[in-house]
């Protein structure tokens, strides 16, 4: 995929991202994200005491795979480098605009209320690289 494809597929619908990290042990750890684009960083948001959130302050080397789980399949796949931020300001507004994304128009605000508390961390993973692939079971 070009990577005005790659974009246009990872903004297509409300698909879902799921995100790896590393535990402390070495042990992979895979959480479902919802996120929004900005530019070709991921926008999403989780609890600052998660696993996940833990892990993205503690190191921020991560990995996303989206895919479309009908035929005939496709994916991208990110790794890159996440970074958390808890601006009560700008997590408002990048968590409703997820919760658009993902709930609609009427319950925007009330997701992005919801997701912008005390301890809710903003993340923006920076890619480094992507794989994607259309037509996997051309």
């Amino acid at each position: 995929m070009t990577p005005d494809e790659v974009r246009a597929f990872l903004s297509e619908g409300t698909r879902t991202g799921k995100l790896g990290t590393l535990m402390n042990d070495g042990t992979p750890h895979v959480m479902p994200v919802w996120f929004v684009l900005d530019g070709d960083d991921l926008i999403f948001n989780t609890g600052a005491d998660s696993v996940k959130g833990r892990h993205i302050t503690g190191d921020g080397r991560v990995s996303m795979l989206v895919d479309d789980e009908r035929p005939p399949y496709a994916f991208v796949h990110i790794r890159g480098r996440a970074f958390a931020t808890e601006s009560p300001s700008e997590n408002l507004e990048w968590a409703t605009r997820i919760g658009e994304r993902y709930m609609g128009s009427d319950r925007a605000r009330e997701f992005g209320e919801r997701n912008s508390v005390q301890g809710e961390l903003l993340v923006r993973l920076t890619p480094q690289r992507t794989i994607a692939k259309t037509g996997v079971a051309d």
